[in-house]
């Protein structure tokens, strides 16, 4: 943990702005809220590279490609669109060849074909209808039926809601097929939702209302039962892997062998805590378990990057957290490991570029700071890691098809945006463009510190982003906003620009700070496991902590001090305004969840095992036990169609609260899912607004914001 601070360094790190002399002027209405010129200026967007020598440069609606060595600028434009497309249109599946006319697959109007996927040979169309898999012949237009038995309960190659949200991912929308790189099968799962509950979502539109019903597992609920199947493109009996679809487990996004012989399943039993890559034949279904990995918490199943295959067709890369910090480690086919690639108390982030001739990974990483983010190289042994970017920024890269350069787009909280070239030895070859207004230095605006306050138990130090108001007088109050999400392994602090974001609350006397607890991310999956089977304990803890700094301080106002977020955010300024309610005054909570048996099993049980196994953890993590303790005014908000977190939680919060007849503020979007719509958004913002003159700043809401 010291380790990852080392080059951060200390406690308090004041990375400031607005120090300068002749600062006179202050940001307009419009420039305070991003709508005029301000503190930046246009420069050129970098796009990426045309080729390994040189990368795109786009000036206002001109392309250039730019060469790295002679600086020589010539117009270039992207490659035409060569590649096949198809979609659903009226219903229908159509496909668009190049050079050919639109050509219509399906004439079925009467149902929706969904998720049209073209084969890799461009000879078959796969879909899915009314919860069977089928495809379609491009060339002569016949179709092939491969399942008979889906339901509205039964879904071949279509995701239940659980997998769709929280571990195929929201991108598939619900796609649950894949085609082997040979085009000769293709591998779905099916899904028996019978055992799961339906939950009602009520819609009000119309004289009568109407009501989706939606399969949504809660923690501790039935989830829905799971086969893995593979076909014949040309159709044929479904072979099924060899799993028992009786048993408590879930599959996660499996990946085709390079020789579309074998199939590589990742399984995970309900706990979480036990992942298994198996190797499954699809002509019979048998399977060989060629990874196994325990861990005494939880592990994340839709873990991004968890595998990333190589060229040679004989190693894959692995990223996983079980040393407790995210690393990557060179594994052969059969599961057999290498090498780790990297380790250490600091976290991984992404892969940018694979060097195979030369044995060489590019990846970005939480190292130096875990609040910015740098670019390193480092053999595939896990040899010669070098650190690529500079300073104290956190870095945006794109690497060259050859790995040879990359260009960064940089900042921190008191430098706008810049862009180098840099060789992939970590040597600035050109300093592309700089965002920063020439009449920067003129401008008096809000100062910022990064600063890291230490855990009550002293055991982490806690990153935080304070704006102080744009007239800062260490011997007036002030009141304080505090913006949080505050879920597992999300953390929201980053060492970034923040452009004029909040300069309009700064002028008008407020402190804003955004703050992280121990298990953000900051600190690894060794942070993250604090939260195991006791959500809503050490997040509490840690804004507690923080609070009672802020409170310490002779420039804060001792009863203004306001928590905000959404989602999991609302979750936690909702426990902030009850259980944390001798710390906090205010709130804003969107979307909240009140008590985690309303939530989704995979999501919630991941931290805390089901409600039967822990009941005291789901207990002390509800809002509704402690409503007896809610002080100050909380202001809840929650869209009454929002599929994600129910209106129900919303629902149940008012209950306890109404029967306590103590007062709170309430406003359901109508028509909205988990984010509102833009004019729902827009009154949303005008409420913020006067919630914040009404309570933190005690005046009238100024015409101009009204």
């Amino acid at each position: 943990m010291n380790k990852l601070f080392s080059v951060a360094g200390l406690a308090v790190l004041f990375l400031t702005v607005g120090q300068a002399n002749g600062q006179t002027k202050k940001l307009s209405f419009e420039q305070a809220w991003g709508q005029a010129p301000s503190l930046t200026q246009a420069v050129s967007r970098f796009e990426g590279w045309a080729d390994a020598e040189n990368y795109i440069e786009r000036n206002g609606n001109q392309l250039f490609q730019v060469n790295v060595k002679t600086g020589k600028k010539e117009s270039y434009s992207y490659p035409t669109n060569t590649s096949t497309r198809v979609f659903v249109k009226d219903k229908d599946v159509f496909i668009q060849v190049p050079g050919a006319a639109v050509k219509q697959l399906t004439k079925t109007p009467e149902v929706d074909e969904q998720n049209p996927t073209l084969s890799p040979d461009g000879k078959y169309v796969a879909f899915t209808r009314k919860s069977d898999l089928y495809s379609v012949d491009v060339a002569t237009g016949k179709e092939v039926r491969y399942t008979t038995d889906g339901t509205d309960v039964i879904y071949n190659g279509w995701s239940s809601w659980v997998y769709y949200e929280e571990i195929l991912g929201r991108v598939t929308n619900y796609k649950a097929f894949w085609w082997s790189p040979d085009s000769k099968e293709i591998a779905f799962m099916r899904f028996d939702d019978t055992k799961v509950p339906m939950f009602p979502i009520y819609g009000s539109k119309g004289q009568h209302g109407y009501l989706e019903e939606t399969r949504y597992p809660k923690a501790g609920d039935p989830n829905p039962e799971v086969k893995v199947g593979f076909v014949k493109v040309e159709g044929s009996p479904v072979v099924w892997a060899d799993f028992n679809e009786k048993d408590d487990q879930y599959f996660g996004q499996p990946y085709w062998s390079f020789n579309s012989k074998t199939i590589m399943v990742q399984w995970m039993n309900r706990e979480q805590n036990n992942l298994k890559f198996y190797e499954v034949n699809p002509e019979n279904g048998s399977k060989k378990e060629i990874y196994n990995e325990e861990q005494p918490t939880w592990i994340n199943l839709d873990h991004d990057e968890r595998i990333t295959y190589l060229e040679d067709n004989k190693h894959y890369i692995l990223k996983s957290d079980k040393t407790g910090w995210a690393h990557y480690y060179l594994y052969k086919l059969d599961g057999t490991l290498v090498n780790p690639i990297t380790a250490g108390d600091w976290q991984v982030s992404s892969i940018q570029h694979i060097d195979e001739k030369g044995k060489v990974l590019y990846f970005t990483a939480r190292k130096e700071n875990s609040a910015t983010v740098d670019l390193y190289r480092v053999d595939f042994s896990g040899k010669n890691q070098k650190r690529l970017t500079f300073g104290d920024y956190t870095h945006n890269v794109q690497v060259s098809p050859t790995g040879k350069y990359f260009i960064t787009n940089y900042s921190n909280i008191f430098t706008p945006n810049k862009v180098a070239l840099v060789d992939n030895n970590g040597k600035v070859i050109k300093e592309l463009a700089d965002s920063k207004s020439k009449d920067f230095d003129s401008y008096k605006v809000a100062r910022r510190e990064f600063i890291r306050i230490p855990s009550e138990d002293g055991k982490f130090q806690l990153p935080a982003i304070i704006t102080y108001p744009t007239d800062f007088d260490e011997s007036k109050q002030y009141p304080v906003i505090m913006s949080i999400y505050g879920g597992p392994d999300a953390g929201t602090v980053r060492n970034t620009w923040k452009g004029t974001n909040g300069e309009f609350w700064s002028q008008e006397g407020v402190i804003q700070i955004e703050c992280d607890h121990r298990a953000s991310g900051h600190f690894g999956k060794q942070g993250v496991a604090w939260m195991h089977r006791n959500l809503g304990n050490w997040e509490l803890v840690d804004y507690i902590t923080i609070a009672k700094w802020l409170k310490a301080k002779p420039w804060v106002a001792k009863d203004k001090l306001l928590m905000t977020g959404h989602s999991y955010g609302g979750y936690m300024t909702s426990l902030a305004l009850t259980k944390g309610s001798d710390y906090f005054d205010y709130g804003i909570a969107g979307a909240p969840v009140t008590s985690w048996e309303l939530y989704d099993t995979h999501y919630t049980e991941r931290w805390m095992d089901t409600p039967q196994s822990n009941p005291e953890g789901y207990k002390n993590g509800s809002i509704l036990t402690y409503v007896d303790k809610y002080k100050g005014t909380l202001r809840l908000l929650h869209g009454d169609m929002d599929d994600n977190v129910h209106l129900q939680n919303t629902t149940q919060l008012v209950d306890a609260l109404t029967d306590r007849n103590v007062p709170f503020e309430l406003m359901i979007y109508p028509g909205s899912r988990h984010g509102f719509g833009r004019s729902k958004s827009a009154y949303d913002f005008k409420e913020r607004v006067r919630f914040y003159y009404q309570y933190l700043l005690e005046k009238p809401v100024p015409q101009q914001m009204k």
